[in-house]
């Protein structure tokens, strides 16, 4: 249902630390001019974490606002409170979002049946498609291939970003659910091999920097041109990585401010980079012809 290159947008704020709609508006744009399949706002790249209430509404509102049915658009709703990630999807739902990610409960550290329940019951309150997000390094544990193979029986749970790192894992979802559970790539640089096993595109991040080239990748193994896929897969191998000199979403925050598309400002606890670091992506990002 949700195919191709997805990105996993940031959310900008003015200097003053408010939700910048304007920008955030153009960056919509910027998505959608370059071939983006579908906008995910409101994820960890979008800072969820630190955005309350009303602006996470809003953040959504916006985006489908922009949007106008040009695209899909998947919020973020997830939670550590099922209540509250049941919530926040019904919420999304209202406002006219095609589908739901839901990042696996972080901090409870919950058991597999854990999962599984706190799935079940976003899944049989919310009639709307929606995405599991399994990210260990997030999270603080895994949601193992058993658990989302059991998650696929239900209609609407019609995909898992998979950012365990875990090439294995997100094979067995494939071989033993495929049919009934897409698997998407949460890291950037494990799209094309995921996508060799079976994947069927990826929610990036440097798509918020790069999305034509991302796009250009996911196109060419749709169309079986699997010598450009992996040129395009090696160029990008060390701007995926720079994208996580610090944490997400810092590096790539302060990318679209080099390159003057957003202020870089950034949600304490997370802090902007340093000098070094700034230095690095700053030579990274001339090398690609970014700045």
């Amino acid at each position: 249902m949700f195919h191709g290159s997805m990105v996993a947008i940031v959310t900008p704020f003015t200097p003053k630390g408010r939700v910048d709609e304007e920008k955030y508006r153009q960056l919509i744009e910027f998505q959608i001019e370059n071939g983006t399949d579908v906008i995910v706002p409101c994820g960890t790249t979008g800072e969820s974490a630190t955005l309350d209430y009303k602006e996470h509404d809003r953040v959504i509102e916006i985006c489908i606002e922009q949007v106008k049915g040009r695209v899909p658009v998947v919020a973020g709703t997830g939670s550590n409170s099922t209540a509250e990630a049941i919530e926040l999807s019904q919420h999304a739902k209202e406002m006219g979002a095609d589908g739901v990610l839901l990042v696996s409960p972080y901090y409870n550290k919950p058991s597999q049946e854990g999962l599984y329940l706190h799935y079940k019951a976003v899944a049989e309150a919310v009639a709307l498609p929606q995405i599991l997000y399994n990210v260990p390094g997030r999270t603080g544990m895994n949601m193992e291939a058993g658990t989302t193979i059991r998650l696929a029986e239900f209609k609407n749970i019609v995909a898992i970003k998979e950012a365990s790192g875990n090439v294995t894992q997100a094979s067995e979802i494939i071989a033993k659910a495929g049919d009934k559970i897409d698997v998407l790539s949460g890291d950037d640089f494990l799209t094309l091999p995921l996508m060799a096993c079976g994947a069927k595109g990826i929610i990036s991040v440097t798509a918020n920097i790069m999305p034509a080239d991302v796009k250009a990748m996911v196109v060419a193994v749709d169309e079986g041109r699997w010598d450009d896929a992996r040129a395009l897969h090696l160029k990008m191998l060390e701007i995926h990585s720079t994208m996580f000199i610090d944490s997400n979403p810092v590096p790539v925050k302060t990318a679209l401010s080099l390159m003057g598309k957003i202020d870089a400002h950034v949600r304490l606890p997370l802090a902007p980079l340093s000098a070094a670091n700034l230095a690095k992506l700053t030579a990274v990002m001339k090398g690609y012809g970014l700045i």
